[in-house]
């Protein structure tokens, strides 16, 4: 029986936050309608942060409201804080994500705040969440490396991990914000990070900027892994992350994976053309 590896789209939000052109509305639910036909069971289509800050992200609630929402995908929006957690839910949207850094330096710079700031605003968002019954996801952040700080700690990132587990996260997400981990770096801080939460419980978020996702993704796999983000056409990068741009490709991680013996449930058909759309929507302008 094959074994199955979910992939986690998250082009619609982290692809196309970080696009010069003012994405118009309609190509971003065209192309949210477009994924869900490929057999996703989660998709990230926004964000609720400051529209000051990334304003590609404006236009979040629209995009929830638009959308044709296909049985069995959650859609799911970013949340830096309660105000956030609050426009999400009156979007309608069926998970939420908080994040945070495994760094000082870009904890400041991304989202102005300490790592222990940070942590302390989610409190609100983690009871309010609960409340309501809309799962948290959590985002960690430059794992392995930072732009402002050099490389991280494995005990630091596994620090952070556990803190939004311990919150009550049903997944984390380790991400290689820079693109620069390579599989040694990775292993480390999973070994660290699998100390405290559980490898069914994580995800990978590896971008391709060195063109090593693939193999930080194979090093996950051996490590107990098997859910990773993300983004179609390779769409992607962080507006606080000089050098970020490259989220692995989701047709490519496709292909990779069932290659190595995986299932993905994704009709890949359906990933060229949400593909195509992608690329697109960022050559244009």
């Amino acid at each position: 029986m094959p074994r199955q590896v979910e992939i986690f789209e998250v082009g619609p939000r982290d692809g196309l936050q970080n696009e010069a052109r003012e994405i118009p509305l309609a190509e971003k639910i065209a192309l949210v309608d477009c994924l869900s036909k490929a057999g996703f069971r989660r998709i990230e289509v926004a964000s609720f942060v400051s529209p000051k800050w990334v304003p590609q992200m404006a236009s979040s609630d629209q995009v929830l409201a638009g959308i044709t929402r296909v049985r069995g995908v959650r859609y799911c929006a970013l949340t830096p804080n309660l105000r956030g957690f609050e426009a999400a839910q009156k979007a309608k949207a069926d998970e939420v994500a908080i994040f945070a850094s495994a760094s000082e330096g870009f904890s400041k710079a991304n989202i102005n705040a300490s790592i222990a700031e940070s942590l302390a605003r989610f409190v609100p968002v983690m009871a309010a969440a609960q409340a309501a019954g809309i799962p948290v996801r959590g985002y960690v952040s430059c794992v392995t490396d930072c732009p402002y700080d050099g490389k991280t700690s494995p005990a630091q990132a596994a620090y952070v991990a556990d803190q939004l587990y311990r919150m009550g996260c049903y997944e984390i997400s380790l991400g290689d914000t820079i693109g620069q981990a390579t599989p040694e770096s990775i292993m480390n801080m999973l070994a660290a990070v699998c100390d405290v939460v559980p490898a069914q419980k994580l995800a990978g978020h590896y971008h391709d900027t060195a063109g090593r996702a693939f193999e930080n993704i194979e090093a996950s796999l051996a490590h107990g892994l098997r859910v990773f983000d993300a983004a179609v056409g390779g769409l992607g990068g962080c507006p606080y992350a000089p050098g970020a741009k490259g989220n692995v490709a989701t047709e490519a991680a496709h292909d990779r994976l069932i290659s190595l013996g995986y299932e993905t449930g994704l009709d890949r058909r359906q990933l060229d053309e949400a593909a195509a759309m992608a690329r697109a929507m960022r050559n244009q302008g």
